[in-house]
């Protein structure tokens, strides 16, 4: 009879866990935009998106301690990237590679394609076509075009997102509903 009620009183706890710590990624995902309305860098703002979409994807298993966010084509970021830098995401950590070529791309998990580079969309899905990646841009219609996420100008003062599941089920990948409910915008 105890251990059943140890068992019970641990579900509790991991789910209060789980529930904390769903609500601290999304008031970081509100913090995000309400940064950018503060006048924060866009890129920056658009940096903590890129984290917090890791944070909020169920990854399949990896023997790899490193989670590789690779940016394909001329990097918008700049300095701002590399504060994910050692950033955890569940048990591994993010590495980042700037101006990965499309043939390099199969060990990212994390796949931000740049506007510079979004003509090569095509390229990029088909290089990346059965990996577990997520593919990110913020160039419009990305998204219909098969990028998982696509961060979109909400107005003046706001970013968000759209999501594309069809792109992401067919990484392997599993958006938190947390992510899906505030998408502007959720593809089947």
């Amino acid at each position: 009879m105890a251990i059943v009620g140890s068992l019970a009183a641990t579900g509790r706890s991991a789910a209060r866990r789980t529930a904390v710590h769903g609500c601290l990624l999304l008031a970081l995902l509100f913090a995000a935009t309400a940064a950018f309305a503060a006048g924060q860098p866009e890129y920056r703002v658009k940096a903590a998106f890129l984290y917090n979409f890791a944070l909020l994807t169920q990854w399949p298993d990896s023997p790899s301690a490193a989670l590789q966010l690779c940016v394909h084509g001329d990097d918008p970021f700049g300095a701002e990237l590399d504060g994910l830098r050692g950033k955890p995401v569940g048990a591994r950590s993010i590495v980042v590679r700037r101006a990965v070529a499309r043939d390099a791309l199969a060990g990212c998990q994390l796949v931000f394609v740049a506007s510079s580079a979004i003509g090569d969309l095509p390229g990029v899905l088909d290089a990346l076509r059965g990996s577990a990646a997520l593919t990110v841009a913020d160039s419009p219609g990305a998204a219909r075009r098969g990028v998982a996420v696509n961060l979109v100008a909400a107005d003046d003062e706001h970013i968000g997102f759209e999501v594309n599941l069809r792109a992401a089920q067919a990484a392997r990948l599993v958006l938190s509903s947390k992510l899906l409910r505030l998408a502007r915008e959720v593809q089947p």
